[in-house]
Order: structure tokens, then sequence, then C-alpha cells
């Protein structure tokens, strides 16, 4: 019997993204075929077409669920009510702008189901193509968390 995997997806003003982030979505599913998946996109208040993009994925694609929120509440918010909403046996995170590049979710469920991790996560080692400024601030988070 295949295991589901829930994937939480916190968004906000994320029309331009949602299009991208469902394509890959869809060569995750196809690739993980060892798996059903649950998409649950959480609405974080949005001022652009976000929620009307997530309505009408949802009423074609019985995987995606959204959840709307009145205002802006804040990221870990959205990540809290995804998570309480998901039915999965494994659940992810991932923000909508690709940042997060569900290509890499593949290696991190062999991590977690044939190498017996409880989780895993992903951290980028290259910086190449972003603002010096950007690049700047979070070798100093990386820095000050160590």
């Amino acid at each position: 019997m295949k295991k589901l995997l829930s994937v939480i997806v916190p968004c906000y003003n994320e029309e331009r993204a949602l299009p991208f982030l469902w394509r890959e979505l869809e060569k995750l599913s196809e690739r993980e075929d060892g798996y059903d998946f649950e998409y649950i996109f959480v609405d974080d208040g949005s001022s652009d077409s976000t929620l009307s993009l997530l309505k009408e994925k949802a009423s074609g694609d019985r995987r995606v669920r959204y959840i709307s929120f009145s205002r802006n509440f804040g990221k870990e918010s959205a990540i809290y009510r995804g998570l309480t909403a998901s039915k999965g046996d494994l659940v992810t995170i991932m923000d909508a702008d690709l940042q997060d590049p569900p290509a890499l979710l593949s290696e991190m469920l062999r991590a977690v189901e044939e190498e017996g991790y409880d989780c895993a996560a992903a951290r980028r080692v290259s910086r190449k193509g972003e603002p010096l400024i950007r690049s700047f601030f979070a070798r100093m988070f990386y820095h000050l968390m160590a």
C-alpha cells in the first residue's frame, strides 16, 4: 500500500509562482510512484489572485486542498495550519516560489525511508547568482546558528 505524502505550501501573493510549482509537483508525483500525494496550500491573506488560482486547481485535482486566512497571519501560522490539516504518513513543507526545489524531495524521501532518519532537510550550498547583500545576510545567519 502506498504511503501518503502531504506537501504543505504556505502562500502569500504567489500567483506568478504557482504555475511553475504545479509543474514541478507533477514531475515529482510521476517520479515518486510509490506515494500518494496531497497538496495543502495555505493562502495567508494574499491580495493578488493566489486564492482564485488555488480554488481553480482544487476543483480539478482531488489531491489539492486549500485553506484561506482572512488576513496575513505570517508564514509560521500558515505552516502550523497546514500541519494540522495534513493526513499524510510523511509531511513536507516547501515554499511556493521554488526556493525549495521539489526535485530534492526524492533524496529526502530516500533518507527517511531507506536510511532510517526521522526527518530530512536541505540547505543551499551555493548562492551563485544572488544579490551580494542577500548572500551576506544568509552567511551571517548560518554563522550565528552554528
